[in-house]
């Protein structure tokens, strides 16, 4: 009588054990990972509209450009968050909005301002492999790899 109590706590202990681990392998406790992504694209589309409200481009033919692909990509991009359920989604979310950022930089050169706070390229987050730089051509804005 004296062994059974210890036995029936060590198998206890052992099927809670073995759940937990059957649940890590599934991915089951992968959601906070999801949530970072969604949290980090979301912060990134939201500062695009924040730096999108205000500025005018005027008569700058330049600017009206770089702007209006700015808001295309706010568009896009509020779009991608809005349909993402997984971190690769929420991450081409962020891309987009970060491509947005760079041209909203852009327009505001183009107009005489500063470029405004350190942006996306200032972020370590934001440098992958993958990062585009925006180059003017001719008063023409385009995106280059």
């Amino acid at each position: 009588m004296g062994i059974v109590v210890p036995l029936t706590l060590l198998l206890i202990v052992g099927a809670v054990a073995s759940v937990v681990l059957l649940r890590r392998q599934a991915g089951v406790y992968a959601v906070p990972s999801g949530l970072d992504a969604e949290v980090e694209a979301n912060r990134w589309v939201v500062r695009l509209g924040g730096s999108l409200a205000g500025l005018r481009p005027g008569a700058d033919e330049a600017a009206a450009e770089a702007l209006a692909e700015a808001a295309g990509r706010h568009h896009a991009a509020r779009g991608q968050l809005a349909a993402a359920r997984t971190p690769a989604e929420y991450a081409l979310a962020r891309k987009t909005a970060v491509e947005g950022l760079q041209y909203v930089s852009a327009a505001r050169t183009a107009l005489g301002l500063e470029s405004g706070p350190p942006g996306a390229d200032a972020d370590d987050e934001a440098e992958d492999r993958t990062a585009r730089r925006l180059r003017g051509v001719h008063g023409r804005f385009g995106v280059t790899a």
